[in-house]
């Protein structure tokens, strides 16, 4: 049966809907069940949003961030899990006992990680398309199709994923679409000069971050000539900085627009033996998906990332350099 056709059976047949975010929320993830939530909810459906950990600060400036619980409801009839196609980046969920609830009712999985399978075992339907830049692009896109109601909330909360995951229409998977989408929006009515003073104001670096950000630049390791990027964020960094500023975003960017870099690579170490790695490449290096998926995770060729646990930080660093050298090395081949 085809995809969309299911989509539209199952959400036609349900009532109360679980939208479920990954264990690494970010601004397509929240924008995405937010602007499902209120599609939901104007189509007369009963929307419940669920997330383990909690929203990150600098995802708040989108209104409705705290509607997002870390506990499922104990009765729905079905889920929809956005922007993973992934279990690895469910393993919150995976590992708790509310994850039996999730697997007796029918799974909808929205995503656009296409360079990964998904390998969610419950995932009843799965639509995981890589031309749309953002996830939340994909939900308009489908909306549309279906004929769901796409109130200015919605829209809002779609440009917002948009903006997020298309680093402002600048990523190498912005499309055509993309710039129709985001035209489609604004002659709706939604304001992006709005949206973009609200995300301003929130993401201003606090004084301490700003001291923390010169302190990971001197950090910074420029390696394979110059072109690639590597710096480590141990436990007492995320613990101490994460509540006000992801580190892997505040020096991210920064990295890449060092002349000569091509990737980037933001590990971070746990001290539960958990390392997690975020990776970022330049035109023209398309290879971030690749290095994703030699550690099991994901992602698009300009945009991945993985996690991992049981093999020390040394060794996952050396591989993690020794690989991105050798992918960097057959791009000249």
């Amino acid at each position: 049966m085809n995809e969309v056709k299911q989509v539209k059976d199952l959400v036609g047949e349900a009532k109360k809907i679980v939208i479920i975010q990954a264990d690494n929320p970010d601004a397509d993830s929240l924008g995405s069940a937010l602007a499902l939530e209120s599609i939901l909810g104007d189509a007369g459906k009963e929307p419940f949003m669920y997330c383990a950990l909690d929203m990150p600060e600098y995802l708040k400036y989108m209104q409705g961030w705290d509607r997002v619980n870390k506990e499922l409801p104990v009765s729905f009839d079905m889920s929809i899990i956005v922007d993973t196609s992934t279990i690895t980046l469910l393993e919150k969920l995976d590992a708790s006992a509310q994850r039996a609830l999730v697997v007796k009712k029918p799974c909808i999985v929205l995503d656009h990680h296409a360079d990964v399978p998904c390998d969610i075992p419950y995932a009843t339907v799965v639509i995981n398309d890589g031309a749309k830049v953002s996830t939340g692009e994909l939900i308009y896109s489908l909306s549309k199709e279906l004929g769901w109601p796409l109130g200015i909330p919605a829209q809002e909360f779609i440009m917002s994923s948009i903006l997020a995951d298309s680093l402002g229409l600048a990523s190498e998977n912005t499309t055509a679409n993309t710039y129709r989408v985001m035209g489609e929006l604004v002659d709706n009515g939604v304001n992006r000069p709005k949206l973009e003073e609200l995300r301003r104001a929130l993401t201003k670096m606090p004084v301490p971050i700003l001291r923390y950000k010169a302190e990971l630049i001197q950090r910074a390791e420029l390696l394979a000539d110059g072109a690639l990027a590597v710096i480590v964020i141990p436990q007492k960094e995320i613990t101490e900085f994460s509540p006000m500023y992801n580190p892997a975003p505040l020096i991210q960017n920064d990295l890449l627009q060092t002349e000569g870099v091509k990737i980037s690579v933001v590990i971070k170490s746990y001290d539960n033996g958990r390392i997690t790695a975020a990776i970022r490449c330049n035109n023209p290096a398309p290879i971030g998906a690749e290095l994703a998926k030699h550690f099991g995770g994901g992602g698009h060729a300009y945009a991945a990332g993985f996690k991992t646990e049981g093999k020390p930080l040394n060794e996952i660093k050396s591989e993690c350099i020794s690989y991105a050298n050798q992918l960097l090395q057959n791009l000249n081949t």
